[in-house]
């Protein structure tokens, strides 16, 4: 992926991608992973390739301190305030107080940190950002200068971190002489969803992507919206209509809230390859990619790509008997 867009190597790039010998042998096709859970900073996950760019923008404006935003567990959240302590901003969370609250899973990783940690009490962002700009207005007035990054990076500069992965991943396969037919990934905020879209109608040579939605906002919409302005910051001319975009729904009962379809993912996931995946987001995802197997949407034929994008925290915030049966 060629452009003059400022990035900060944050990643250890590439991650590994190979596939699931005993999870294609348990689905009779061929499953492969995308390890994105190994990006290299704190516990890993997707958002730190999108705040290579983010965070680059913040630092060529000059700016000190970064607030974002989302749930009381949020991955992204977690990692935008590791890779700031890395590169010396400080980091503000102003989380939706909603899911599982405590010094458990990424809240306890804030807390190692010592991060600053807010709460609204409200099921809106618009509430939320209402109060992240009332915040920085306060900055501001006190001579700061602060940088806002909305839930989960899913802005057109964070999704080029996903397009990058995109081209990562279809040179990872054409090394290995894989041909991937189809990718499955999670659609959380739509940005990471939204990449994968976009790098591989350029790279991918005619893959397809679904998206498995872990909650209940409209995906097609915003993936729709997401490509051609992020396309745009390449050079690129790359319409996309709703239709064109293939998302899938297995959030459950919500978002956040632990599906047994999602945990039975979770458990075959370990106990096949001893790999973790989360209650949240990829259990759920992973669960997609079970569930259209079986039904046969997947086709025996098909060669498939699972994008691992981190979350393992999640699995330490929640009732361990839930898990594990």
């Amino acid at each position: 992926m060629k452009n003059n867009i400022p990035r900060i190597p944050l990643a250890q790039l590439p991650t590994p991608f190979y596939k699931l010998e005993n999870i294609s042998a348990e689905l009779g096709r061929s499953i492969y992973i995308k390890r994105d859970d190994m990006t290299g900073v704190s516990l890993g996950g997707n958002k730190v390739r999108k705040l290579e760019y983010l965070l680059a923008d913040a630092k060529e404006k000059g700016c000190d301190v970064v607030i974002t935003t989302g749930g009381a567990q949020s991955n992204h959240a977690m990692l935008t305030a590791a890779c700031c302590r890395r590169l010396g901003i400080e980091p503000i969370l102003m989380l939706k107080k909603r899911g599982v609250l405590g010094r458990k899973g990424n809240l306890l990783l804030e807390a190692l940190m010592d991060v600053d940690v807010r709460f609204v009490d409200t099921d809106s962002y618009d509430d939320v950002y209402v109060e992240m700009d009332k915040l920085a207005d306060e900055l501001r007035a006190a001579g700061r200068k602060p940088y806002l990054v909305p839930v989960g990076g899913s802005v057109p500069l964070g999704t080029l971190g996903y397009v990058k992965c995109a081209e990562e991943v279809f040179a990872q396969a054409k090394a290995a002489d894989v041909k991937i037919d189809r990718v499955i990934c999670t659609a959380g905020s739509g940005g990471t969803l939204a990449g994968m879209v976009l790098g591989t109608m350029l790279y991918g040579g005619g893959a397809a992507v679904t998206g498995i939605a872990v909650c209940e906002d409209p995906f097609e919409e915003i993936v729709a919206e997401l490509v051609p302005e992020t396309a745009k910051l390449m050079g690129e001319d790359v319409p996309l209509t709703p239709a064109e975009v293939d998302v899938r729904r297995y959030y459950g009962a919500g978002y956040a809230q632990p599906s047994e379809e999602g945990l039975e993912a979770v458990r075959m996931m370990a106990r096949k390859e001893g790999l973790m995946l989360d209650p949240v987001y990829t259990g759920k995802t992973f669960a997609g990619l079970i569930d259209l197997c079986r039904k046969g949407e997947i086709k025996e034929n098909e060669t498939v790509l699972f994008l691992h994008s981190g979350g393992a925290a999640s699995l330490f915030a929640i009732d361990p008997e839930a898990v594990v049966k």
